[in-house]
């Protein structure tokens, strides 16, 4: 580790030590970290050093600590999953588990807007899903979602797709999603808007594009949410 000014913050070399080796995997989801003591010695830094990249760490949501029983990594489970990257909620922020249905999966080439959204290789072969997501048994969005097969072979044979589909990233694949950037556009409502959600043509609709990234740094995917919010609001937390 080097502190010199030229270089990051040391406690930033340790963060990004940490992140690599859980991205290669060398700690999987659920498994617990080193003590900070060992940590420390390891890298030859203080123990407060590590600390403070633990602490980011904790607050980047990549790792949890258990009182009493010490560090682990975070595992994706549906339920974390949805409750950190679904933003729709009922007025007043009470945020809404969806579910999922008219599911329709199909490998193609890449097209050149998903080669410029995901980096890829002209020719590179991709997953497309296009999902319906419901909440209480209502349509309130569908989505498109582009995954590059280099990345995951063979998704599709988990059909139909499991609801939250970043806890099958990590679980199958060790690929773990770190962030998630959100351009949000207003649209009016057009073909598949009225056949998969409801509204009339021409009627206001929320287009929500994510890349999610994972901790290597990878676009792991490129997903377009289109969503009636006549009901639900996109709601999130600054802090």
């Amino acid at each position: 580790m080097d502190d010199s000014p030229r270089y990051r913050p040391l406690y930033r070399q340790v963060y990004d030590f940490l992140v690599k080796q859980i991205a290669e995997g060398d700690w999987r989801p659920g498994e617990m970290l080193p003590s900070e003591q060992a940590l420390a010695a390891k890298l030859r830094v203080s123990q407060g050093t590590v600390r403070k990249a633990l602490d980011t760490l904790a607050t980047d949501k990549l790792i949890e600590r258990r009182q009493g029983k010490g560090t682990y990594v975070v595992e994706q489970t549906q339920e974390l999953s949805l409750f950190r990257f679904f933003r729709l909620a009922s007025p007043g922020g009470q945020r809404a588990i969806p579910t999922s249905a008219a599911e329709i999966v199909k490998r193609r080439v890449a097209k050149p807007a998903d080669i410029q959204q995901l980096h890829l290789d002209p020719g590179a072969p991709i997953l497309e899903i296009r999902r319906t997501r419901l909440i209480e048994g209502r349509p309130v969005c569908w989505e498109r979602i582009v995954i590059p097969l280099k990345m995951f072979p063979n998704l599709d044979r988990h059909h139909p797709m499991p609801n939250a589909l970043y806890a099958l990233y990590q679980r199958e694949y060790g690929v773990n999603i770190a962030s998630a950037d959100e351009e949000l556009s207003a649209d009016l409502a057009r073909g598949e808007d009225v056949r998969r959600i409801g509204v009339s043509a021409g009627a206001p609709i929320l287009q929500i594009s994510r890349i999610a990234v994972a901790l290597n740094g990878s676009r792991a995917e490129w997903r377009v949410s289109r969503c009636d919010t006549r009901t639900f609001i996109y709601s999130v937390q600054l802090s």
